[in-house]
């Protein structure tokens, strides 16, 4: 074979570089605590880690990049630990819910009603009389929920704050959950947007604005800031028949952080450019109109990390076991079944051993008696013994509330803001 036949080496796709948390003496440091002494200081493994430095640090980042007077909402779905809740609501400027329940943890932590916003496509009436009850923003999804409103204000004398959230006729390119566009149970179709307004109007609801959220967890800015243009477009067009000028308009957000191999982080620099045009178009075309970005995994994800112990190592014909006393139980999402269509591997380490030293291809399993409970499959780790801690990065969103942790009966796992 001569010289020029020969292929290049194939090089393996990797995970973007977790320097999040710092590493010392060879353990990783998660808000300021060595992992095992923040083990002990928990009590308990498996557990959850939030870092409010890394969260305070997300925040003001985002704040920097983004033109000053857009506002900032934490989608409180993605992670609704009472402790995040209350420490971000003094970080940002709102706080979305999606239920009463969360509803309830955002106004015991403190939230501004003026600047809360409920969304969900199955509100119940009794939750419709809480949200009106509260004084929050409610995002309108249906007729129906005009006219609960309605009979609402009929008996109790009590209007209610209210948004449209639209259902576009484009989807978010590029998002790994698309949530507007053809059909979809969220929101209301573009196309019967007047038909709404005519009822807000006639329902004598006070109406503020326009939702809009095309979908999620997106890495590429440039589909980002398409369908930030669009929605506005879109909003600026639904304006013609408002009942009320437009005094919130929530743009979505759909940002995204790095999961799997290969994939690299936003670039928020152009995001930034594309809001101040809009923003500026705004000035003129919407003047009373606030412009809001909601953003939930975007905010807590990178911040948090889930934290099992090694309970047997085991190997099966030449492959490496490490059994821990967490799984899919607790982290759902890291196991591939929450919305994966081909498993990819969560960023993972060993975080008792994290620093330089013998490594070893293995697989990181739970206890569950289901081939289903998988961490980390054969992927390049420090050689781990029994007692060692494994961590999943990425976990500060979508985690314990997302995982069914009654499932099979193993212990619930805890979570800690440090």
């Amino acid at each position: 074979m001569s010289p020029s036949d020969r292929q290049p080496p194939v090089r393996a796709v990797v995970h973007a570089p977790m320097n999040q948390f710092p590493v010392h003496d060879g353990q990783l440091v998660v808000g300021g605590m060595a992992l095992t002494r923040l083990a002990d200081r928990v009590g308990q493994t498996p557990f959850y880690a939030y870092d409010r430095g890394l969260l305070r640090q997300r925040v003001a980042e985002l704040r920097s990049a983004l033109p000053s007077g857009i506002k900032l909402h934490y989608a409180m779905k993605a992670n609704p630990m009472p402790a995040v809740v209350g420490f971000m609501a003094g970080l940002v400027d709102g706080i979305d819910v999606a239920s009463a329940g969360e509803l309830k943890v955002a106004l015991d932590a403190g939230a501004d009603p003026v600047e809360v916003s409920f969304a969900g496509p199955g509100k119940r009436d009794v939750e419709l009389r809480q949200a009106a009850a509260a004084g929050v923003l409610i995002n309108l999804e249906s007729l129906r929920e005009v006219d609960v409103l309605a009979d609402i204000a009929a008996r109790d004398g009590r209007g209610a704050r209210v948004a449209v959230r639209v259902n576009p006729d484009f989807e978010l390119k590029g998002s790994g959950m698309k949530m507007g566009g053809g059909p979809k149970q969220f929101g209301v179709d573009v196309e019967v947007v007047p038909q709404l307004l005519g009822r807000i109007a006639q329902a004598g609801l006070s109406f503020e604005g326009f939702h809009l959220f095309a979908g999620s967890q997106n890495l590429r800015a440039d589909s980002i800031c398409e369908a930030q243009r669009k929605s506005y477009e879109l909003a600026l067009r639904l304006a013609e028949a408002v009942p009320a000028p437009v005094k919130f308009l929530n743009l979505g957000g759909g940002f995204g952080i790095p999961y799997f191999p290969g994939e690299q982080r936003l670039d928020l620099a152009p995001i930034g450019d594309n809001l101040r045009a809009i923003q500026d178009r705004a000035r003129s075309e919407l003047p009373e109109a606030s412009i809001v970005i909601e953003l939930g995994r975007y905010f807590v994800g990178e911040a948090g990390v889930y934290v099992a112990r090694v309970v047997d190592r085991k190997v099966s014909r030449g492959q490496v076991y490490l059994v821990t006393d967490g799984g899919l139980h607790h982290h759902l999402s890291a196991s591939g079944n929450f919305g994966q269509v081909v498993r990819k591997n969560y960023p993972v380490t060993i975080g008792s051993k994290a620093g330089d030293g013998e490594r070893e291809v293995a697989s990181v399993v739970g206890p569950l008696c289901t081939p289903l409970d998988l961490l980390a499959d054969r992927m390049d780790l420090p050689v781990a013994d029994v007692g060692d801690l494994v961590v999943v990065y990425q976990s500060g969103a979508y985690g314990a509330s997302a995982s069914p942790q009654s499932f099979l009966g193993h212990p619930a796992c805890v979570e800690v803001l440090v």
